[in-house]
């Protein structure tokens, strides 16, 4: 935690970076609806960043769901700004939009989210999956088979590790 100050401020702010697993946990905890899978993987965290950050290829192998996922666009100073089309094993498509960092991913259409983090833990790495399906006019999730996708997710990524 740091201290912040700014004009017209009296005393010091706290502010916080929390690792990408906790922010996950943080956004998660204000959709309706959502929830978090995490588990702890034993491969480096390079490894596994390199491998769920590469949307077009392994992401797609981890995620029980997805049957492929092209970036169609990058935006922003760093290319952190994500636009993709994902296509499910069903048939489902979706525009994705959202923000992709080391260690975190947030892509979210109208009717789908789907949030990917990595943080390093001792000798492995800490990762937390969080999506599913939008309620069409509210601020929700449809919670079925969310935690089952999620174990699957963990066991398709340390299986590929």
């Amino acid at each position: 935690m740091t201290e912040a100050t700014g004009p017209g401020t009296t005393g010091a702010w706290p502010t916080a970076d929390p690792d990408p697993v906790r922010r996950l946990r943080a956004l998660a905890a204000g959709i309706r609806g959502a929830q978090v899978t995490e588990g702890w993987v034993a491969a480096p965290y390079d490894r596994v960043q390199a491998l769920l950050g590469d949307l077009e290829g392994g992401f797609a192998l981890v995620v029980p769901d997805m049957r492929g996922l092209r970036v169609v666009r990058r935006h922003g100073e760093s290319g952190e700004g994500v636009e993709a089309l994902a296509r499910s094993r069903y048939g489902a498509r979706a525009r994705l939009r959202g923000v992709q960092r080391p260690g975190w991913c947030w892509l979210q259409s109208r009717f789908l989210l789907i949030g990917v983090a990595a943080a390093p833990e001792g000798e492995g790495t800490r990762v937390a999956f969080t999506g599913g399906v939008r309620v069409p006019g509210r601020a929700a999730l449809v919670p079925l088979g969310v935690r089952r996708e999620g174990r699957r997710s963990l066991r398709r990524l340390t299986d590929l590790l």
